[in-house]
């Protein structure tokens, strides 16, 4: 049964940062073959490449959105493989980000995202009677599966049955039992005592002749009898389990040789393991993600060298639709992670922080939630973030900033980075685009302890910093006390057309002149973001960010499907078939105002939307075919909510507002009330906003607003 252990928490978060280290190592050197890795790099020890920040890649992004799929249950209900379909369609755009796109019947999960979209359900849309056994066998079915095992620790059996409904949204027979596999084994590291304890518990779950389960014997046999040479053993899987002798573009048993190729001969060393299963070659990402997750689970926090932590920084970048959640941290990723887990087995429902949007405690061992710190341009000195049980404001831990050098007049933050640009990543992989994790009108609250030391007369402000204009906007300054902590608080005021890109504290040397440069040892704890957004955004002030000839995002949207741009000053949306949406703000947004200027340009389609929580669920102001409509929309479809007569007319600029507060909607055009609605159907209270249309047309909109 699910059992959860003291350590639960940091096991999970090993685990997360293992899976983490793991995709980054691999990532680069993705489809190199062995030789080629062998010429290049020799024995691998550490990283092969730095990244400014490393972008968004499928390996995360999967399990991370996948189980949403339990989060988004009704309490006590137990999922099914229809219902993690609706997962994939809910939080992935139509043919953009998130995975590789590379065709029907070529690409695994384009094929399953097809079916699905088409209404042939899970099982079905991943099954080999829909798309062919060699589609059905890809990798994908184990490379998203570690996560079910860090939601059910110590029970194998169970992890395996969640694994295996969500693989078989797209995968069939050998990679359903590659997903099965990996899952129980990442379950079974919580109490196993050994990584050959753990693939026996890994492979109990698995069909006995299936041909997965017949090479991962094959590995520990060859294990058995040579123990000390990883290398012949690889040569074992070319000769046995290649490449050649599987069809498609990417086949799931060459891939899972490596995986317990590198748990076996890395003997439960987190290091060796990894680099083992990194130069075997193949599909470097997934099966090093996958060998991470495991042997992070099974080391823990302790096992994992810094030297892999140190350039994660905790950062995780993703690509799904809900943009606000595209900019995340390990350290609050294993949080949810633990909080969905017990929701779903033992029905606790998940705390709502008392309306903070986001809480940063430092409290696993380590983390850093990915704050950072900037000294005065040109300046020479160093600075570090470091996890630190020396102080707490609460709990046991905190984070310890320290600059080497400081210089009365100089600048020096520590800061997160809550929006990112193209600028900020070495390239555009897997396609991300973000909406900002902070806004205008938001409280940015932190906590501060100044320890006796070199430098004891010191001020710190609260800021935020607009990307924008690249302007910083700043809080009070205040005097801080020595050995006690304060609490910084700051409600930042409206500003127009703001990106806020940096959300921090400005640390201020308050002596003028030093004959030599002092240092600075400070903490901060308990930093939260609450409180309302206040949005004006005029698209004419906003801009295109183009990553590559091919991905262009307009800054702080993301959108389902259709040509979204900016067009003369406009956001401009059209398309096809099906719902051409666009979003923006944060996923938790509740009570608010939404309007915006439009002008319908062609077609009867035009309107906003409202409590979106992703491609299936929300709520739509829309004026369509000579009405205006209030739907809902649900896996179903579209419903009705209530509509009045209104005559579209083209190239005529109107203003669409929507007030929405608990289960009560008002609708409104060019400032009259049209529409009043109170939904008392299992109503939706939080979501981004957002602008539609349908039915081949195209819209423009000009300015919106979100206010409370």
């Amino acid at each position: 049964m699910v059992t959860y252990h003291s350590d639960y928490a940091e096991r999970v978060y090993a685990g997360w940062l293992g899976k983490m280290i793991g995709v980054r190592h691999g990532a680069n050197i993705e489809n190199w073959s062995y030789e080629r890795i062998e010429r290049a790099f020799g024995e691998i020890t550490g990283y092969l490449y730095d990244f400014k920040n490393f972008a968004a890649d499928d390996d995360i992004n999967g399990p991370i959105f996948f189980m949403q799929a339990l989060r988004d249950l009704p309490l006590g209900e137990k999922v099914s493989a229809k219902q993690m379909g609706d997962t994939w369609l809910n939080y992935i755009g139509d043919g953009h980000g998130f995975f590789w796109w590379g065709g029907y019947g070529k690409s695994t999960e384009h094929t399953a995202y097809d079916n699905l979209k088409a209404g042939i359900e899970a099982p079905r849309s991943g099954s080999m009677e829909q798309n062919s056994r060699t589609v059905a066998e890809q990798i994908g079915g184990q490379i998203f599966s570690d996560v079910w095992g860090l939601l059910a620790p110590c029970d194998e059996q169970e992890a395996a049955d969640l694994a295996g409904k969500m693989a078989s949204v797209s995968h069939d027979q050998n990679g359903i039992y590659g997903g099965r596999f990996v899952a129980a084994c990442c379950a079974a590291a919580f109490h196993a005592n050994s990584i050959h304890e753990v693939i026996v518990r890994g492979l109990s779950t698995i069909p006995q002749d299936s041909e997965y389960a017949r090479v991962v014997a094959d590995m520990v046999r060859f294990h058995n009898e040579q123990p000390e040479d990883w290398r012949a053993c690889f040569r074992y899987v070319q000769a046995h389990y290649g490449y050649d002798r599987y069809p498609g573009v990417c086949h799931i048993i060459p891939n899972a040789a490596v995986v317990v190729l590198g748990l076996l001969y890395g003997e439960g060393d987190f290091s060796r393991s990894i680099n083992i299963a990194n130069m075997c070659g193949w599909d470097t990402d997934c099966n090093v993600g996958n060998v991470g997750a495991i042997l992070g689970v099974l080391v823990g926090l302790t096992g994992i060298d810094e030297a892999w932590r140190k350039p994660i920084n905790d950062f995780v970048c993703l690509s799904s639709l809900i943009g606000s959640r595209n900019i995340q941290d390990l350290a609050n990723v294993a949080k949810e992670t633990v909080a969905i887990s017990k929701r779903y087995f033992i029905g606790k429902e998940i705390a709502h922080n008392q309306g903070l949007h986001a809480h940063y405690d430092f409290e696993l061992p380590g983390s850093t939630h990915a704050f950072r710190n900037a000294g005065p341009d040109g300046a020479m000195l160093m600075t570090s973030c470091v996890n630190t049980d020396a102080a707490a404001y609460y709990g046991k831990r905190s984070l310890q900033v320290c600059f080497s050098s400081l210089y009365g007049g100089g600048s020096y933050r520590t800061f997160l980075q809550t929006y990112y640009t193209p600028e900020d990543f070495n390239d555009s992989r897997y396609d991300p685009s973000f909406t900002p994790c902070f806004f205008p009108g938001q409280t940015l609250s932190m906590h501060v302890y100044v320890p006796r030391g070199e430098e004891e007369h010191l001020a710190a402000r609260l800021y935020v910093r607009n990307l924008t204009d690249g302007t910083f906007l700043y809080g009070d300054k205040v005097e801080l006390p020595l050995e006690e902590w304060i609490c910084l608080r700051w409600t930042v005021p409206p500003i127009p057309n703001a990106v806020i890109g940096e959300v921090g504290i400005e640390w201020i040397p308050l002596a003028e002149i030093y004959i030599s440069p002092k240092s600075l040892v400070a903490y901060i704890d308990e930093v939260t973001f609450s409180g309302q957004a206040e949005i004006h955004q005029s698209f004419q002030a906003s801009a295109m960010e183009v990553w590559n000839p091919l991905h262009r995002e307009v800054r702080q949207l993301t959108y389902l499907r259709g040509l979204w741009t900016l067009e003369d000053g406009r956001l401009t949306g059209s398309g096809a078939t099906g719902d051409i949406e666009a979003y923006t703000g944060g996923h938790y947004f509740n009570d608010y105002t939404f309007e915006s200027t439009l002008t319908p340009l062609t077609g009867s389609s035009h309107g906003l939307l409202f409590r979106v929580q992703g491609a299936l669920r929300s709520y739509a102001a829309l004026i369509e075919d000579n009405h205006l409509l209030l739907l809902k929309k649900k896996r179903q479809g579209w419903t009705e909510l209530a509509k009045v007569p209104y005559v579209l007319q083209h190239h005529r600029e109107l203003t669409l507002s929507v007030n929405a507060r608990g289960n009560h909607f008002e609708v409104r055009v060019d400032g009259k009330q049209m529409l009043d609605y109170i939904d008392n159907d299992h109503p939706y209270l939080n979501g981004q906003v957002g602008f539609i249309n349908r039915k081949g047309s195209r819209t423009a909109y000009a300015s919106c607003s979100v206010q409370s």
